[in-house]
């Protein structure tokens, strides 16, 4: 259990979702049985209906793991759309293009294998959306390094942003994820504060935050 819904509630809404077949059903499975950390059901089925919306073009994504939420947002978003995603782990990141390869999404979906934080200083361009999902005690540097990047209109989607329940309350805090939980909560009380953008925290999944970009940074 995530700590942030009940149970029951969290069992109802994931078997209410559709059955993901395919390759996408057969990473799931791998994530499970390989403890890798993957978007959570109702979390995928969020962000499929989000891009179906708004039809990024563009998509910067920090922590690729084994590609699951860079084939599910290049499925939800079409043809015409492209992904740069990043990934540290050369493990992770050769699963990653091994399972894009199968999807048949090579041509859509670029993996860069590097630290997130070099790679993000040496990607350009303007994204429509930005899908965060890496090192969560980092989220405000990685923050301060895509925001820029983000189109105004655009959207941020930052996962895992509750923390297994422990950033919103002190109940379920683990000691030695202290500095992590005080960092998210940092991360969490300025995309809620700051002006130029508009934030709405969700409690499903591990917690997913959306942010809509209103304006720039210095205010244009």
């Amino acid at each position: 259990m995530s700590n942030i819904v009940n149970e029951s509630v969290e069992s109802y809404v994931r078997e209410s979702l559709k059955r993901s077949e395919g390759l996408m059903l057969d990473m799931e499975a791998y994530a499970q049985e390989h403890s890798v950390p993957i978007v959570q059901k109702e979390v995928a089925q969020l962000i499929n209906v989000l891009l179906k919306l708004q039809k990024p073009k563009n998509i910067l994504e920090v922590g690729t793991a084994i590609g699951y939420s860079a084939i599910l947002m290049a499925k939800a978003s079409g043809e015409s759309c492209t992904i740069t995603t990043v990934e540290r782990n050369p493990i992770m990141a050769e699963q990653a293009r091994a399972n894009i390869e199968k999807a048949g999404l090579q041509g859509s979906i670029r993996v860069i294998e590097d630290d997130a934080i070099e790679a993000l200083k040496l990607i350009d361009g303007e994204y429509d959306l930005i899908f965060m999902d890496a090192a969560k005690g980092q989220y405000m540097q990685f923050y301060d390094m895509v925001i820029d990047k983000l189109k105004v209109g655009g959207l941020l989607i930052s996962d895992n942003i509750l923390y297994k329940g422990m950033v919103a309350s002190d109940e379920f805090a683990v000691r030695r994820k202290k500095t992590i939980i005080k960092r998210m909560r940092s991360y969490i009380d300025y995309i809620c504060s700051a002006d130029y953008i508009e934030t709405s925290v969700i409690p499903i999944g591990d917690g997913v935050a959306l942010s809509y970009k209103l304006s720039n940074r210095n205010g244009k």
